[in-house]
């Protein structure tokens, strides 16, 4: 069984059909990328996923039926996401928004073990602890945003671009970042517009293009493909 099983998820906002019957699936222990241009619906995917918006379909995460639980339990279940805009507590300070990704666990020393292996990751939070999260760079507020969501403990972490409006080179700590979190166990569902740096931390992917999978693939093959290349590597 999957840790992660979607069937035919159909989501409309108004008259729009955003999603058009959408079907993929995720494994324990594998990093999974969603691609494809602006639009394609990608991030509308992951908030399917996490109940921010109305959907039809299946979606079923350990073998339980996600769609009749509501979006504020599904952190409880695993279920963890970094949003698109990183969506960072802007009036609080780097600690209460790492505290906020742990607001419904009980184990305090397990906590406390957790923000430190944040801080280990991203030291950067660390020297910046008492700051306002609205006053970070841009990276900082990245890394904040996927830390944040670590510290829930998911079993799925969602990535919702997290590389954009990013230098370069905070780029390339983020998704080495991803990469480690996946060899030390993390399952990883991934929507990125830098195709290129996706696929290559990626065990395999969906390409979307307008609310529809219109091929699937192991990222090795995908970074392979003509089309893909031309598409949307730019080669």
């Amino acid at each position: 069984m999957s840790l992660l099983q979607v069937e035919n998820l159909e989501v409309f906002y108004g008259a729009i059909h955003a999603l058009k019957g959408v079907s993929f699936n995720v494994e324990k222990g594998e990093v999974v990328s969603l691609i494809g241009a602006n639009g394609a619906g990608k991030s509308t995917t992951l908030r399917a996923l996490s109940g921010l918006v109305p959907c039809r379909g299946k979606i079923s995460f350990r073998g339980n039926d996600l769609l009749i639980v509501p979006s504020y339990k599904r952190v409880t279940l695993g279920i963890a996401q970094s949003p698109e805009g990183r969506g960072v507590f802007p009036q609080m300070s780097v600690l209460e928004n790492l505290e906020m990704g742990a607001y419904h666990r009980q184990d305090k020393a397990q906590i406390k073990d957790d923000l430190e292996m944040c801080f280990g990751l991203f030291p950067r939070l660390k020297e910046r602890v008492w700051q306002m999260a609205g006053t970070l760079s841009g990276g900082e507020q990245q890394m904040l945003a996927i830390s944040r969501a670590l510290m829930s403990r998911p079993e799925l972490l969602l990535l919702d671009e997290p590389s954009l409006g990013l230098a370069p080179l905070i780029v390339a700590q983020i998704f080495e970042i991803v990469k480690k979190l996946n060899q030390e166990g993390m399952t990883v569902l991934l929507v990125e517009q830098n195709a290129r740096m996706a696929l290559k931390i990626s065990h395999r992917a969906y390409v979307l293009e307008t609310g529809r999978v219109v091929m699937q693939d192991s990222a090795q093959n995908l970074l392979n493909n003509d089309e893909v290349r031309k598409s949307y590597l730019g080669i």
